[in-house]
């Protein structure tokens, strides 16, 4: 046990001669930054996108229960105009009242399509924010593991490695703002 302690002892000793250990160790803990950073954004439009998902399915169903009401509506107006009916006036107020109706639904449905459709677009921008931020978590890991391995290998190419894997990750994390 205390030939281990030694071990260690040893290694932290020309650890704090060796130069390259502190810029490794630096970039180290910048990438580890980066990717919580990235991971919790990633997360956040995820549930964004969810969410958007939600609202989608909300407003077409929203609007399918407009549609069938509308079809009711029509069906009333329709069965009022082959009835016979004693008071032809009254029928034809009701059959008035039912076409009004259905005509209003059938605006309203406009509206909601469009509201619909629109929804649909933030969703799919939030579902492609969301797969930037993950594939910028991807490569930010990525380099951390090639850039520890610097430390193993004592070579300073896979710094160099983890440097350009960091740099591809903020550039892909970042490209989420080019996003609209």
């Amino acid at each position: 046990m205390s030939e281990e302690l030694h071990e260690l002892q040893e290694h932290a000793e020309h650890a704090r001669h060796d130069p390259s250990v502190a810029p490794v160790s630096l970039t180290m803990a910048v990438l580890a930054v980066l990717v919580a950073t990235v991971s919790l954004l990633g997360h956040r439009t995820s549930i964004e996108e969810v969410v958007l998902q939600n609202k989608v399915s909300d407003q077409w169903a929203y609007y399918q229960a407009k549609n069938i009401r509308r079809h009711n509506d029509e069906l009333f107006a329709d069965m009022i105009s082959v009835l016979n009916s004693k008071d032809a006036e009254a029928a034809g107020k009701l059959q008035e009242k039912y076409r009004a109706e259905a005509d209003r639904y059938r605006d309203e449905q406009k509206d909601l399509d469009a509201k619909a459709r629109e929804l649909e677009q933030e969703a799919v921008r939030a579902r492609a924010k969301t797969d930037r931020f993950d594939l910028g978590e991807v490569f930010l890991e990525i380099a951390l593991v090639i850039t520890s391995i610097t430390l193993l290998s004592g070579r300073r190419l896979f710094w160099y490695l983890g440097l350009l894997f960091g740099a591809a990750g903020i550039l892909v994390s970042a490209s989420v703002l080019m996003l609209h």
